[in-house]
């Protein structure tokens, strides 16, 4: 079974967010139309201690974002709890970044007992939480196809995404497009 996998579509991460991902809102919004095609929806979410460690704050390089419980954090609006089956909180820890949705998570475990065995991800940003979700997917044994339509990245130093993308690939991740969704929007 395929499993779609939205990661860190939040609010802090779309245009007008805390640490705003050009194209966060739009990828949110096409994982939230693509949702109702999959048996099983997971959404992951940066949900982080006040004083978490990357925080500039806290000596960190990004700035306060996705503090657990705030606005910030939840998830962008179409895409919403409602239609995620799975929420899988990362990063809860001080100490450690928790890019990945299968760090310090039993995700792989779950995943396996309701027997997903494919991967279709999405989400926010692709050159950092995406990579390493989708780089620790594949070391788990999962198929992945990376949603190419439904991601935005950073680019924080330029080559980060072509880098991010190399990566993915070589790991064994396939490169992909979304299926249109039932309305027949092509967003």
């Amino acid at each position: 079974m395929e499993a779609l996998l939205a990661v860190d579509v939040q609010n802090d991460f779309c245009e007008g967010g805390a640490l705003a991902v050009q194209g966060g809102a739009a990828a949110a919004d096409r994982l939230a139309r693509l949702a109702g095609g999959y048996e099983l929806v997971v959404a992951t979410r940066d949900w982080h201690p006040a004083d978490h460690s990357s925080f500039e704050t806290e000596g960190g390089r990004w700035p306060v974002h996705c503090v657990a419980g705030t606005a910030g954090a939840q998830l962008h609006a179409p895409f919403d709890t409602a239609r995620v089956d799975l929420v899988v909180d990362k990063g809860t820890d001080r100490e450690t970044e928790g890019y990945s949705a299968f760090q310090g998570t039993d995700l792989a475990r779950t995943l396996r007992e309701r027997g997903v065995d494919r991967l279709a991800v999405g989400g926010i940003a692709t050159d950092y939480c995406v990579r390493a979700t989708v780089l620790d997917a594949r070391a788990a044994g999962f198929e992945v196809t990376v949603l190419e339509d439904a991601v935005a990245g950073i680019d924080a130093r330029p080559g980060d995404l072509e880098r991010a993308w190399g990566e993915m690939v070589a790991a064994g991740a396939t490169r992909g497009q979304s299926t249109p969704d039932p309305t027949g929007s092509t967003a």
